[in-house]
Parts: C-alpha cells; sequence; structure tokens
C-alpha cells in the first residue's frame, strides 16, 4: 500500500510542499563512450550487467549528447543549463561569475545536495556553497578512493541518511572515476578489484582506431575499466533499494563524454559527446523503453530535471525541458544539438563549433591553418604514439593522424550511415542540402545564444578570419593561465618532504621505463593524488600524465612507454602532490635520463 501510494504521488503534479517530493539521483562515469555498454551495442560482452539491468526497468535516449567533451565544461553545462560562452566555463578554471545552478536551486525549494567525486569539476567556483554534504569525505576525514567501488554505495547511503535525517528530499549526485585514467591494471585486483577483466585479444576496435596490439591493451584495460564503472553502478543502486526510497526517486545515469582516446574525448566528432542516457522514474518510465525519436543535450538536464519536480525556476536557461518526452510525449523541436568545445586543461585553444541530428553532423574547426596542432589530452596515450609510429610507413594511418593533429575547417558527417566518421562529406553534392540546413542551424544557434565565435562563422568563407579569432582566444587563455599561477604560488610546498623519486639512470627508446615514487604522507593528509609527468628533451616537453593516489607510507611502480624517437635522446620525470598544480604540497623532478635505441 505504501509503494502505491508513493506511485499515485508521481503522478500527481507537486503543488502542495507537504506532498511527499521525489528524490534525485544523478550517475555519471567519467569517460565512457556511449557504445561500450551492452544496452547502447557494445560488440563485447559482458562490459556492464549492472547498467544493463537498470536501462532494462527503464527508459533508454538513443539521440542524447553532452555539450562538450571535455569534462569540467561538460559537468557546468549539465548543472547551469547554459553553454559555455554563457555560464564562462569554457575550460579548465574557475570563475567569478554567480548565477543558480541546479543544486542551488533544489536546495532552495527543501532539498538535501549531496555529492561524491568530481566536487570542483561541477560547480564554477570552490568552495561551492550549493552542495550541504561532500559525500567524497570519509566520516573519519579521509577521502574514499576514487577506485573503490564498495565506496559508492557507501557515499549513497550516507547521503541518504543525512536527508532522512534532515527530513528532506535528497538531490544526489555520484560521480564514478571509471573509465577515466588511470585505467585499470592488473595490480588492481587486490585493492580495488574489477568484477571481469578483458584480454587484448578479445577486446573490438572501435571504427575510429586502427587494429594493432598496442592499442588493444589499451582498449583491454579501458574496458576492464568499464566494468569495475558498472560494477560501482551496481554499489549505488544497491544502496538506493536497501534505503527504502528507490519507488520515490528519480535516477539519472550518464557519462560526461566518450572514452579518453584519440577521435572520442576532447573533441566534437559523434562518439565525443554521445552519451548513454537513462532514466528511471517510478510510475512514469516504462520498462525498457527506447526513445529514438528526439535528440537531446545535457544542457536541457536542469530544466528537465526541474520540470519533473514541478519547480519554476527563477532562471533563465539556454536550454530546454524534454520532461513531455520523458512521459512519452512528442517534442518536434528536439531535433538536433548545438555542441561547442574552446579549450583543454592546459588552457591550449582549439575552438570549434557543431550541429548534430539523428542523420548528420556538421563540424566547424576555425582553429585549423595547417600548421596549429590540436591540443588534448588524448595525444598522451598509447593509441595515439601508435598512429605517430606508423603513419611513417602506413598512408591511410599517415591521412588520420594529419586530419587529428591540424584538422579540417569545415566537417560534414552522414552519421546514420557513418557513426564513426571516417568520409567528409563537405564536398558532396549529395550532402548540399543537409550542409546548407545545418549550417544555417548552426548560424541560428549561435546568433540566439550569444556566442563570442558569431563573427568568425559568419566570414567562415574567409579562414583568416577564424585564425585571428583562435589567436585572440589563445592570448586570453594564455594571459588568464599565467596570472592565475603568479597570483596562485603552491602554498608550504617547501615545507613538505611527502615523496620522492628513484628513476633509472639510462631507458631504452620504444620500451618501457619504470619510476619508482617512495611516499610518507601523514594521516591528517589522508589519501592525496600524486601527478606523475614523462617528459621529452632538454625542453621538457610533456609526454604522458598519469595519476596515482597514495597514503601512509610506502612506494609505488609507474611504468611508461617511451616513444620510438626521443629529441635530444634524453627524458626527465617531475611528479607534484595534490589536487592540481597551484595547489601542491610538493613538485620534484628528476634529473635527466639518457636514452638509447
Amino acid at each position: 500500500m505504501k509503494h502505491f501510494l508513493v506511485l499515485a504521488l508521481f503522478l500527481l503534479p507537486f503543488t502542495n510542499a507537504a506532498e511527499v517530493r521525489p528524490n534525485v539521483l544523478l550517475i555519471t562515469v567519467d569517460d565512457m563512450s556511449a557504445d561500450s555498454l551492452g544496452c547502447f551495442g557494445s560488440k563485447l560482452k559482458n562490459t556492464s550487467p549492472r547498467t544493463d539491468q537498470f536501462a532494462r526497468e527503464s527508459l533508454r535516449f538513443q539521440h542524447a549528447h553532452v555539450c562538450v567533451a571535455n569534462c569540467y565544461p561538460s559537468r557546468n553545462v549539465m548543472f547551469s543549463g547554459l553553454y559555455p560562452h554563457n555560464n564562462g566555463v569554457e575550460g579548465f578554471y574557475p570563475i567569478k561569475n554567480k548565477y543558480p545552478i541546479l543544486c542551488d536551486i533544489l536546495k532552495s525549494k527543501g532539498y538535501y545536495t549531496g555529492i561524491r567525486g568530481k566536487v570542483t569539476h561541477s560547480t564554477p567556483y570552490h568552495p561551492y556553497p550549493g552542495w550541504d554534504h561532500d559525500l567524497t569525505i570519509a566520516p573519519d576525514g579521509s577521502k574514499y578512493h576514487i577506485k573503490d567501488v564498495p565506496s559508492y554505495g557507501t557515499s549513497t547511503t550516507t547521503g541518504i541518511n543525512h536527508a532522512k535525517k534532515a527530513n528532506k528530499p535528497f538531490f544526489l549526485n555520484v560521480n564514478i572515476s571509471d573509465p577515466h585514467k588511470p585505467f585499470w591494471k592488473p595490480g588492481d585486483q587486490t585493492k580495488h578489484p574489477a568484477s571481469k577483466t578483458f584480454k587484448a585479444d578479445e577486446v573490438p576496435i572501435p571504427g575510429f582506431l586502427f587494429d594493432h596490439p598496442k592499442v588493444r591493451e589499451e582498449l583491454a584495460l579501458y574496458y576492464s575499466s568499464v566494468r569495475r564503472a558498472d560494477d560501482a553502478v551496481g554499489s549505488i543502486l544497491d544502496a538506493l533499494k536497501k534505503s527504502g526510497e528507490a519507488n520515490n526517486t528519480i535516477v539519472i545515469f550518464l557519462s560526461d563524454h566518450g572514452m579518453p582516446l584519440p577521435f572520442a574525448k576532447t573533441a566534437l566528432w559523434h562518439h565525443s559527446t554521445h552519451t548513454p542516457l537513462i532514466i528511471k522514474i517510478p510510475g512514469i518510465t516504462k520498462p525498457n523503453a527506447i526513445d529514438s525519436d528526439h535528440v537531446v543535450s545535457a544542457v536541457d538536464f536542469a530544466p528537465t530535471i526541474l520540470d519533473l519536480l514541478k519547480i519554476t525556476p527563477s532562471t533563465k536557461f539556454d536550454g530546454h525541458s524534454f520532461a513531455p518526452a520523458i512521459r512519452g510525449e512528442k517534442q518536434p523541436d528536439f531535433s538536433a544539438v548545438f555542441k561547442v568545445y574552446n579549450e583543454n586543461s592546459g588552457a591550449g585553444r582549439n575552438p570549434m563549433r557543431a550541429i548534430q541530428t539523428k542523420d548528420y553532423l556538421y563540424l566547424w574547426n576555425p582553429w585549423s591553418n595547417g600548421e596549429r596542432k590540436f591540443k588534448t589530452a588524448t595525444t598522451g596515450t598509447a593509441s595515439y604514439r601508435t598512429m605517430q609510429e606508423l603513419a611513417a610507413s602506413d598512408p591511410a594511418i599517415a591521412k588520420r593522424l594529419e586530419l587529428f593533429d591540424y584538422g579540417t575547417i569545415h566537417e560534414l558527417y552522414h552519421i546514420k550511415s557513418d557513426p564513426d566518421c571516417l568520409n567528409n562529406v563537405i564536398r558532396s553534392a549529395k550532402h548540399a542540402d543537409a550542409r546548407s540546413s545545418l549550417q544555417s542551424q548552426l548560424l541560428t544557434k549561435m546568433s540566439d545564444t550569444g556566442d563570442h565565435a558569431l563573427e568568425a562563422f559568419q566570414k567562415r568563407n574567409d579562414p583568416k578570419i577564424g585564425h585571428f579569432y583562435t589567436d585572440k582566444k589563445q592570448e586570453e587563455a594564455t594571459t588568464r593561465r599565467a596570472s592565475r599561477r603568479k597570483n596562485k604560488q603552491p602554498k608550504n610546498k617547501s615545507n613538505q618532504k611527502l615523496i620522492s623519486l628513484v628513476a633509472p639512470k639510462t631507458a631504452t627508446q620504444g620500451k618501457e621505463v619504470t619510476l619508482i615514487i617512495s611516499h610518507t604522507i601523514s594521516k591528517k593528509l589522508g589519501v592525496q593524488k600524486v601527478h606523475i609527468t614523462l617528459k621529452d628533451g632538454t625542453k621538457a616537453k610533456r609526454l604522458e600524465r598519469k595519476v596515482i593516489t597514495a597514503a601512509g607510507k610506502g612506494t609505488q611502480k609507474i611504468t611508461f612507454t617511451l616513444p620510438a624517437e626521443i629529441t635530444d635522446h634524453q627524458i626527465s620525470f617531475s611528479a607534484f602532490v595534490g589536487p592540481d598544480y597551484p595547489n601542491n604540497l610538493q613538485h620534484v623532478t628528476s634529473k635527466p635520463i639518457s636514452t638509447q635505441k
């Protein structure tokens, strides 16, 4: 009888504050392509049994996209309902703008708000007052390990209990770290295991990559991380069920963007932004339902959630509610998504704009001039380095590498037949009408939302205008980054002796090299991130960065694979302790290490 009453209340408008109001549980995974899940067509079996089961109980959106395919901007779009050029979060830096986001609005309406993981990436500045609790923190004051599956259920339980104690409905955002790097590795099976792991010879190769042993090895680690993320989803849903609140909770699942490999993360191709959106609302969504009619965007999430809760916001959004579509109604206006990319975590500007429908993707890259290179975290992957090595002897891979590194100003793909974006049909007469229509739609969207790239797009037939726009924005980003570094010098790092490096005396190009890190981190500091960077040559160009966690006293081995060619036959390592460099507790650098072929 209790469950019947709860379901009945779900079906009624929430006009009376005394009524039982639904909870909201938002689950995100980090860096996961939609088609890595069985319920979204994974070619590899058993990557996601718990998520697949949840999908069978829920509604899936086949054509859902995030707005931008890197974490900080993507998550801020979700919570603000605004495009990056309007919420101000275009890269990986806090801003001064103050405006209400989803957790503020819900908190003002009597909701308890809690977040686990991605705390600094989900709000425009820090610390942010909208959250009642950071559920990443354990009761003893330490931080839960980001790859620890059971702790995600523990955090969920803690949040629900806080809400019950406060006699409030809850809004919980639980962010699962996997399959973001560092990927699962064999040593994790003792501390942070996955319920199933995959081998290199069994993984599928995404159409936008290529078959090679090193690519397969990296994908095996990625898919094992997908399975560990799925384990965490199960841990969260089990905690919700155990709490007794499942029948009064809206559950939403999605990824913040695609897999962290070339042609996916940090771009606007199809697999960069396609997200596995799953929604379950007891009494409203039907089991195993699939929406293949509407094209929805992350910018629509905040207004949609508020609409489902019958809350009228006082703030204005760029996005629009697709709650009617969730209820099974038709919304013809949801036929295309506007996608935006501006800046990477290192303040490198490669601006892009795109419009995508179910059938087509049009992409505009004003940064592409044949000389400027694409700055993205995925260049630190084994797949990218292998692409570089093979390009010298394989013309097809060389052509793909050139597109990835240097881009082209206009791209048009028939997504329905080419989701991997392999065949640019921008000059095809057959697709001329689609090109014209999409460019017109993009122009309207940029104009309506006040996009600062509008003038450059209006004059897109003159590439120099786009190049000037890119240079100007890069100069702004570089100045801002320099100013932040100057104003936020690392605190107390000279007084901290937390880590030391033991590096090899020599290394072989094209082979693995191992760095040993010794750490002594006090109980007061709890679990800390250690960022390790492999650098190339006397100019110390960054090749790859890995992030580990460390606590107490111990040693850890970190292995990198060197490129076949090393500038000046010399490498070095640097490492810092802390959440990011401006706030690091210690920064150390190894002596130069000579390399040989």
